[in-house]
């Protein structure tokens, strides 16, 4: 009799969501599904506003990553506008969205992933989250929550406050950076610098210890999609669009963001609200693709600047043409740090930052407008359409979880093929395969995430719906 395993909630991501691992006879897995059982609805209730409004609605969408959702947002509707927008205000919107990588990845590693390959996989719930960490080994903990400060505080200092800042507008931005601020972010750099540092140290050692961790969590072949500048660099807000595969050949390239719909399909599936985009050219299954950290290193050729290419180059020793074990999103988004610092330390010397000339001004002059920046998760997109009055008639919104959501897939019935076996439901083993989603960093909700023990419920049920097994926590 087949059986079915649930994991609900996934614990240390941002938001709800449930895994359901199916059994087969001889209680072997046969597949594996990740559900997402949130629906929100911002696409439909967004209908009807005004598009220069959507810059201050949609960063409400995420308390996570809400300057990603502005800045996507903002050029939508500059491209409404139809406007280029002052140098300053590009510079600007980038070293905000710097600072959001930052402060995203640093909670993603020092807080919701480390835990577990820093404490150990078998350590109690209870002592494997981010108050466990505190315990043992209070210096790392307390320099990666430092880390993710100096990120908020850009934001705060750029948008006025750390979370849901209104500081993107259609055609630039509201104000400029000051010298105070400017004097402010560069004290803080030697140290976010050497937090960053220890970072990367402490996970190459790691990687040392876990090598079976690299080929079980999420290593397989896929499609690879991100930003980059015309000769091939990261990208982390503007660019075009890049598609590389499995042995890090280009299969696209320069594609115009603003006819995603051209390259990008949208599927549908009756176990969870979370689409699943893919590439059109290759249909289902083929066109599987991942974003996000893994994703941008390995369809750029570098980083740009010194350190982090230094870094890109080890971490391309990892592949053979592309680093494909999804384990390596960890040492991708260090190294996305890294090269944010360096990116921001170069930005405080350009005079631009503190022109006043922030904002373009202009009409409707298109019906459609397309944003697309870099989210720390991946590639998102906001796609509007607007009537004559520039009320929204039409949203669509695809964020990177969702574009991760085949791969995820993949991955949680790849860990589960290999540590699952008969009804035993040992919580290592639950905690591994709940892993295999971290390695994503998936925002849901997307606002909401959790630390220490929370609720857990497995059950093994029979195809007619009888429980033969449950096992349940917190």
């Amino acid at each position: 009799m087949s059986k079915r395993i649930v994991i609900d909630p996934v614990t240390r991501i941002e938001g709800h969501a449930k895994i359901s691992i199916f059994l087969d006879d001889a209680g072997n897995v046969s597949d594996a599904v990740f559900h997402v059982v949130e629906f929100r609805g911002f696409e439909k209730f967004c209908e009807g506003r005004p598009y220069d409004e959507m810059p201050g609605i949609t960063p409400r969408i995420c308390g996570i990553c809400p300057v990603s959702h502005l800045l996507a947002s903002a050029k939508a509707g500059d491209a409404i506008m139809a406007v280029n927008i002052p140098p300053a205000a590009d510079k600007l919107r980038r070293l905000m969205n710097l600072g959001q990588m930052v402060q995203s990845h640093a909670l993603s590693f020092f807080h919701l992933s480390a835990p577990d390959f820093l404490m150990g996989w078998d350590t109690p719930p209870a002592q494997r989250n981010v108050f466990g960490l505190i315990a043992s080994n209070a210096d790392l903990a307390r320099a990666g929550i430092r880390l993710r400060q100096f990120g908020q505080e850009i934001i705060e200092i750029l948008g006025g406050k750390k979370i849901h800042p209104a500081w993107a507008v259609p055609g630039g931005v509201r104000n400029p950076l000051t010298k105070e601020a400017r004097r402010w972010i560069k004290a803080w750099l030697p140290e976010v610098y050497t937090t960053t540092s220890a970072g990367l140290e402490l996970f190459k050692k790691t990687l040392e210890t876990h090598q079976r961790e690299i080929r079980i969590f999420g290593d397989f072949p896929s499609l690879f999609m991100g930003l980059v500048t015309p000769d091939g660099m990261w990208e982390h807000h503007g660019g075009k669009l890049r598609f590389t595969d499995g042995s890090g050949n280009i299969v696209a390239d320069q594609l115009d963001p603003q006819k995603y719909y051209e390259f990008i399909g949208e599927s549908v599936q009756n176990s969870s609200y979370l689409k699943s985009p893919y590439y059109l050219p290759l249909g289902l299954p083929n066109g599987m693709y991942r974003v996000g950290p893994l994703a941008r290193l390995n369809i750029c050729k570098h980083m740009g600047v010194p350190k982090a290419d230094a870094e890109l180059e080890h971490f391309k020793s990892f592949g053979r043409g592309a680093v494909t074990s999804s384990f390596l999103y960890h040492y991708a988004r260090l190294i996305e740090i890294l090269a944010s610092l360096e990116y921001i330390e170069r930005y405080l010397d350009d005079a631009d930052l503190f022109s006043a000339d922030v904002r373009a001004e202009a009409g409707i002059n298109s019906r459609r407008g397309v944003g697309v920046s870099e989210a720390p998760r991946g590639t998102l997109f906001h796609d509007y359409t607007v009537d004559a009055n520039g009320l929204l008639q039409k949203v669509n919104l695809i964020v990177a979880t969702g574009q991760n959501n085949l791969a995820m897939n993949r991955t949680v019935a790849q860990i589960a093929k290999h540590y699952v076996h008969g009804k035993d439901i040992p919580e290592p083993m639950l905690n591994r395969i709940e892993h295999g989603i971290r390695c994503y960093d998936p925002c849901l909700s997307c606002s909401t995430h959790a630390v220490g023990q929370m609720p857990l419920l497995v059950r093994l049920v029979a195809p007619d719906g009888t429980v033969l097994n449950e096992v349940a926590r917190g």
